[in-house]
């Protein structure tokens, strides 16, 4: 028995947090949240942020769980 290894990235290098955000279509988002926390030094500051960018992954997953 031919066990098949896992067909890899075409990219290695991508960064699999990436990749996943990439297709939920939130990747700006997560951009825009690792900014704000970078400059502000606060998470607390960047809620607005936050939650544009929980909005997204949220109504990401309800469309996901409509196909199914």
């Amino acid at each position: 028995m031919t066990i098949k290894p896992r067909e890899k990235p075409v990219n290695d290098d991508e960064d699999p947090v990436e990749s996943m955000l990439k297709k939920t279509g939130c990747l700006e988002l997560h951009y825009k949240v690792q900014e704000c926390i970078a400059e502000t030094k606060d998470w607390r500051k960047c809620q607005d942020v936050v939650n544009d960018f929980r909005n997204c992954i949220s109504k990401h997953k309800q469309k996901e769980n409509e196909i199914k």
